[in-house]
């Protein structure tokens, strides 16, 4: 049995322990010499997903944050090739809402001794995602919460960002789930995931399930501190019923705005848009998880 090691070099302090511990755990494993792969600005992790598939390897490993874990989603997605995570980052969204271990000992024995679990993909604009997708204020957030206060701080960085956007002006929107009724919503943010929880345990999308063949969808709308802490209170609360949160579940979704917005995509920022056009593909990926 051979693996492939997808690794975002940044993630780690000593690459070079982290290499040695890896290799290790395989031959405790039974496994030969992994197949090892760095990641670059110009190469995430797709193209090397790719490539290690040509080598027929048994199983992808991939060692980064939420990036890195996407774009070799995206490589091995459809192949049989089963996806292992070596969470290296401050979100982990895919490892902590699956209940994969994070220290690194654990993860390399699920990944190496674990079953196949068959996911969901979700496509945003014609880019995948494993997670979570969206436009307006989760984007401006990421955006503006920079690695070496996410180093320092883990996800409470995220919060002290998002105090930054609280005044931001809500845009309106139209949204079509599956062909359906037209909504018209003004929107502070727009969120759609193949996952619920966020960073802290804080559940945003309640029904939310990786293999269900559906994603969820939550559009929030607030301005100022007290729109914002109500809508808080409505989350944690799960009230839908404030005119502050709408919730709905889709397989394809458009979205149209009336001026340009940043949006992301797994932690990615992905740029500026006035529209999402959002589908999933049911049962695409297969990722390692605990037996």
């Amino acid at each position: 049995m051979r693996a492939a090691v997808v690794v975002n070099p940044t993630k780690h302090a000593n690459g070079a322990h982290f290499r040695a511990e890896v290799t290790k755990a395989m031959a405790a494993h039974g496994w030969g010499e992994p197949l090892w792969l760095e990641t670059t600005p110009d190469e995430t992790g797709r193209g090397l997903a790719k490539a290690a598939l040509a080598e027929q390897v048994d199983v992808v490993l991939a060692s980064g944050g939420d990036g890195t874990v996407t774009a070799c989603a995206e490589g091995v997605a459809g192949s049989g090739v089963p996806l292992a995570v070596l969470p290296a980052g401050t979100g982990n969204l895919l490892a902590r809402n699956l209940g994969l271990p994070l220290a690194l000992d654990q993860a390399l024995a699920v990944g190496l001794t674990g079953r196949d679990r068959r996911l969901d993909v979700g496509s945003a604009n014609g880019h995948p995602f494993v997670a979570m997708a969206g436009i307006g204020f989760d984007a401006m957030l990421l955006d503006s919460t920079g690695e070496p206060l996410k180093k320092r701080l883990g996800w409470v960085a995220y919060a002290l960002s998002a105090l930054r956007h609280l005044r931001a002006r809500p845009v309106r929107a139209t949204l079509r789930a599956d062909g359906g009724r037209v909504l018209r919503r003004r929107a502070s943010g727009i969120i759609v995931g193949n996952v619920g929880a966020l960073q802290g345990g804080v559940v945003l999308l309640p029904g939310a399930e990786p293999d269900d063949g559906v994603l969820d969808l939550m559009v929030l709308t607030a301005r100022g501190w007290s729109g914002w802490l109500a809508l808080t209170a409505d989350v944690m609360l799960r009230r839908t019923r404030t005119g502050r949160v709408a919730r709905s579940e889709f397989r394809e979704l458009r979205v149209q705005l009336d001026r340009p917005q940043l949006w992301e995509l797994d932690g990615e920022v992905m740029g500026m848009t006035r529209q999402l056009v959002v589908v999933v593909q049911p049962g695409q990926l297969l990722v390692r998880v605990p037996r």
